[in-house]
């Protein structure tokens, strides 16, 4: 948890206000040009399919933590190939975005061919210098019915 995050619970706290009333602590310059780039990163190879464009926004390195996924741009390349070649309408809405320092994290709704539900996903980005260096992603695929009405988003 950033400190930023402790010292506005413990205001809050102070204030005898309940958390979930906080005020969420302004970004940093920095912080949201990360959001910008992740997000730019993540139009150009996965909604464009473009991964020479994306990979403008990655460092000297690129770290996968996914198990399907090779590290480096090359693997980056062949899965941005592997999704032109076989999910060529697919497209990725991302819902909500979240900044802290060094790490994005986005929660999309990745649907790679139209008409289905679906996969909800997470993806964790870290940067270094303003740029991508490493990535975890989990990944939901959405049921036909819920428990509750609440949705995946």
């Amino acid at each position: 948890m950033s400190k930023r995050l402790l010292v506005a619970l413990a205001a809050t706290a102070l204030m005898g206000l309940s958390p979930a009333f906080a005020q969420a602590p302004a970004h940093t310059a920095q912080e949201e040009a990360n959001r910008q780039t992740v997000l730019a990163f993540y139009e150009k190879g996965i909604n464009q399919k473009n991964a020479d464009e994306a990979l403008k926004y990655v460092g000297n390195r690129y770290v996968q933590h996914n198990p399907n996924a090779a590290d480096g741009p090359e693997g980056f390349r062949k899965f941005v190939s592997f999704l032109k070649d076989k999910f060529p309408q697919s497209r990725s809405e991302i819902k909500a975005s979240f900044v802290d320092g060094d790490t994005v994290i986005l929660h999309v709704h990745a649907v790679r061919e139209p008409g289905t539900r679906g996969t909800a996903i997470v993806d964790i980005f870290k940067l270094e210098g303003g740029k991508i260096v490493e990535h975890w992603d989990v990944a939901q695929a959405i049921p036909e019915t819920m428990a509750h009405a609440n949705g995946m988003f």
